[in-house]
Formats: structure tokens, sequence, C-alpha cells
């Protein structure tokens, strides 16, 4: 029997009443390892609560719990957003509403419950202080400490000791010599992440005032420099060399070297990455052996570059009269291609940097005959009596692993509003029946990235096992972390389960050059595998054409 509390759930605030998976979903879809939250998690809350305090300002210093800050919340095991503290961005942010706010996260989400105002809700400080914070994003057209950062963490795998020679207190020590590094660069970005909404805002009302609301999605489309879609460059390259030749053994071995932080799940250091199980790379690069050299992300970005620079010289010519207009255009324009970029560089650099610890944490366990698995269901609090006496613990974390496993076979609630319902009166994963897609239907998402394709759908669970996957087909995925999305390079479209406006699937969609809709709830149990659609990525809108 599920236990209705895990080990590190986190008490509601009566304050901060709702929670929910939106967004969360696609940075931890499963439950989070006790030592994952943690260790690391701590850490980088800690640096979400100063982002908003120190940062964008959105909330004062007495407002948000050192220890537990109200900006996320955790349910059996599952990492929730807080959706409170996120209405309070659209509340005191000038110019937003928490209205706004929750069209960015929920849609048209049944569960979403309405906004109530508190007189606490209202700070005219706060408020002051975000003015000043988005007038900086707006006028940004370079955030060169994120490339301070990034070599930071580049150095942090580049002096990796061999783990073998460090002692168990060592390899401790190390794991939590991470930690100010973790809170510092999570707070950049989250500060990055909140901006990266500014400009893409300002694009949106112009694009509307133009008539044509999906010009905004053109304008932010391959804008370039964008991390997280590298590894899929990469791979395809990899995927044009015979994999029984000495350059492909040598472009593999740079390729984990520089990208094998990335993965499924690499929030959590208790997950196989790309370093731990390289084999997943070798499944992604063969599914894009097939695809035709014309279909290479370079060739697809630069036609989506050049369909963006044609939208972004017609609307300069119409803007020519309206110079107010157009110098508030052209700083929207240059702050979003700043702001998306930056926030897939600074998830990178956590990520770099975090999968350190998983590294460290992962040699103690080999060393002592641990799983992985078994050694992060402890507490940091007990990684030193581990230390002490490792064949002491392996009962209690045989056991609360079990429990842990449990979790997973549960369906958390997409909203929590005050009240949590015990684990044990959640639905069974997979036990929810929905009904199934037919020809004619078309399913609403959240537009992506623009565009329109049609092609088979191929409904892939697990991104280590894309076998069905064929160049041409539309993935059709529950979520999309850096370990699914190199599959977006031989398929012709996206279509996502979960996901919101700056979502990691979005972005790199647009990098990609392919069309993209998330937020499509339940898309991998509705739309039939093998059936052919039709996906628009600038409406969100995907047709089933036939069974």
């Amino acid at each position: 029997m599920v236990a209705d509390r895990w080990i590190t759930d986190w008490d509601i605030d009566p304050r901060y009443p709702m929670l929910t998976r939106a967004n969360a979903g696609e940075v931890l879809p499963d439950p989070v390892s006790p030592l994952g939250w943690t260790l690391t998690w701590t850490p980088i809350l800690a640096g979400w609560r100063d982002s908003g305090i120190l940062d964008y300002g959105s909330v004062d210093a007495d407002e948000l719990s050192e220890h537990h800050p109200q900006v996320v919340g955790q349910v059996g095991g599952y990492l929730y957003i807080n959706g409170t503290a996120v209405r309070l961005f659209g509340v005191r942010g000038p110019g937003l509403t928490p209205e706004a706010i929750d069209e960015a996260y929920f849609g048209d989400h049944p569960d979403k419950p309405p906004y109530v105002p508190e007189p606490w809700h209202e700070n005219p400080a706060a408020t002051e202080r975000m003015g000043v914070w988005m007038q900086q994003v707006l006028t940004a057209t370079d955030l060169p400490e994120l490339r301070d950062d990034r070599e930071a963490s580049k150095r942090a795998r580049a002096e990796r000791p061999d783990l073998s020679t460090l002692t168990d207190d060592q390899l401790v020590a190390r794991a939590r010599s991470f930690s100010p590094a973790l809170r510092q660069l999570f707070r950049r970005h989250i500060t990055v992440t909140a901006g990266s909404s500014i400009g893409p805002g300002v694009l949106g009302a112009v694009a509307v005032a133009l008539g044509d609301p999906s010009l905004a999605l053109t304008l932010i489309t391959s804008v370039g420099d964008v991390d997280s879609a590298a590894p899929s460059r990469a791979m395809w390259e990899l995927s044009r060399l015979d994999p029984s030749s000495q350059e492909y053994r040598d472009g593999f071995d740079a390729f984990i070297r520089e990208f094998g932080s990335r993965g499924p799940n690499e929030w959590d250091i208790r997950s196989e990455v790309w370093e731990t199980r390289p084999e997943l790379v070798t499944v992604l690069v063969d599914r894009m052996r097939g695809a035709p050299d014309a279909e290479s992300p370079t060739a697809r970005n630069d036609k989506n570059a050049e369909a963006r620079e044609a939208a972004t010289a017609r609307v300069r010519e119409i803007l020519a009269g309206q110079p107010d207009v157009l110098a508030q255009f052209e700083m929207g324009l240059a702050s979003a291609h700043t702001y998306l970029a930056g926030r897939e560089r600074t998830k990178t650099n956590v990520i770099r940097v975090l999968h350190e610890v998983r590294m460290a944490i992962r040699e103690l366990a080999v060393r002592h005959d641990f799983t992985m698995s078994e050694v992060c269901m402890l507490l940091d609090e007990e990684l030193d009596a581990f230390v002490a006496g490792p064949d002491e613990f392996r009962p209690r974390l045989t056991a609360r692993e079990e429990q842990y496993l449990e979790l997973w076979q549960y369906e958390p609630p997409f909203i929590i509003n005050g009240v949590v319902p015990p684990v044990s009166g959640w639905a069974r994963k997979g036990a929810t029946a929905v009904d199934v897609a037919v020809p004619g239907d078309v399913l609403q998402g959240v537009p992506g990235a623009p565009g329109t394709a049609t092609g088979r759908a191929r409904v892939v669970l697990d991104p280590g096992d894309p076998l069905a996957l064929e160049p041409g087909d539309v993935l059709i995925a529950p979520i999309t972390d850096p370990a699914w999305t190199p599959l977006f390079v031989p398929a012709v479209a996206v279509v996502v389960n979960v996901g919101a406006v700056v979502s990691h699937a979005i972005i790199v969609s647009r990098e990609l050059g392919i069309p993209c809709v998330v937020s499509v709830t339940d898309a991998t149990k509705r739309i039939p595998d093998g059936a052919l659609v039709s996906v628009d990525g600038s409406t969100g809108t995907v047709m089933i054409l036939d069974g």
C-alpha cells in the first residue's frame, strides 16, 4: 500500500494554496529521489527564492520561507510549481495580470481555480522594482554573464578528478561542494526565464495590432545560439558518418564529453543520462540515419531564419511611419532573441554542474555495491552516516526504494488547491479512460513553433526506445526534455502532452525548424499510433485525417 505522504513532501502554506504540475512535468516528470531533492534541489530552490527577491523583485524577503520557499511544492514525491506565487508575478508586474499568467500556464484546463485577490497580493514597492527590471529586460541585447557561467560550468567537468581515487568522505565533500554554484546558476536561470516572456509579449501585441497573431512565433524562430539545440545538431553530424569508422568513434567520445550531462529526467541525479548510458545516444543517432541530407537541422534552421528575417523586414516597413511603435518593436525583438536563447543556456549550465554531483554519488554507490537508485534513497543528512557504515543502511534503503517506486504508479493531480488528496486516492497511471480521436477531430493545444506538416503519428513513450519512429513521421510525446529533442530531427512535426509558451520543446523546435504544438492534453492516448495527422504549429491544432 502506497504511503499517503512521502518523506520529502512539503506542507501547503495556506497563503500559497495552489500547486500545479504545469511546467513542472517537463522538468521532473517522475517522483524526485530523496537524495536528488535534498542534495541538489535544496540549493536550487534557494536560488529560485534569491531570484524573486533580489533580481526581478516580485516578492519581499519575508514573503518566502528560507527553508521551504513557496515557489514550488512537493506532493507524493512529485514536483509542483506554486501557482499562487506565479500569479503574484502577474498581479505585481506592470502591464501584467494573473489571468494572463493563467493563460500561459493552464490555458483552458478545467481544474484551474479562479483567481481570488487578497489584500497582501498588491505590493506597490514590488511593482516598482519589477517595472525597473522589465525595462532592463527590454533594453538588453546581450547577456555576457551567461557566457561566464558557461565557462565555469565547463571547468567543473574539465577539472573532474579520477573519482575512483577519492575517499568516500572526499566524494561526499565533492558532491556537496557544488551547492553554491547550483544556487547561483539556478538563480540566473529563473531570472532569465522570467525575462524571456517580456520581449515575446511585446511582439505578440504588435502582431495582434497588425491583424496576424501567428506572426509573433515567426519573429522568434531560428534565432540561433541556442545551446539546447546543439546536441541534436551534433547527433546529426554523427549520423552522417560510418558507425564503424574511427572518425565516428572519436566524434562519439567527444559528444559524450561535451553533452554527457544531458538525458532523460536529467534534473534528478538518480537518472541515467548520456554519459552513464551512452547507448541512448546510439539509438537516437540511428533514428536520424534514414533522413535525407536536405532535412538536416542546419537546412531547416536556415529556411526558417529566412522566413523570420522576411517577417521582420515586413513589420519594419509597416511601422516605418510610427517611430515610437517601431522602437518598441525593435526592443521587444532584441530582448526576445536574447532571453529565449539565454534561458536554454542557463539550463544547460545548471545541468552540467548537477551532473558532477551525480557522478560523485554514482562512484560512491558502485564501490559499495549499491545501485544508484538505492543510494539516492538517502537524504543528504544521512550521507555521512552512510559513509561510516553503508551496510547498515541496506535494509532501510531497500524498503524506501520499494515505497518510492510505488509512487511512480500514480498519476499526480494536475492542480492542487489547498487540500492535498491522499496519494492512495490518486488514479493509477493508465487507468483513466480517454476518448480516442477519430478522423475529422481537431485537438487544440498551445502554438509552439510555426509551420504545418502532415505525417503518420508515432506515439513514443520512451526516448530510449523510439524504434517505430521513421523520417517523415509526426512525433507524439508525453514530455520533451533534452533526451527527446534529438527525435525532432527525423520528425516533420512534434506534438506534446504538456508544455507552455517557453517550454524546452517549443524553443528547440523553433531552432530545428519544425512545427510544434504543446499542451495537447492526453495526446499520447488520444491520437492513434499510425494515424495520418496534420499539425499546425502556428494555431496549435492537430487534425486527425485518417485512423
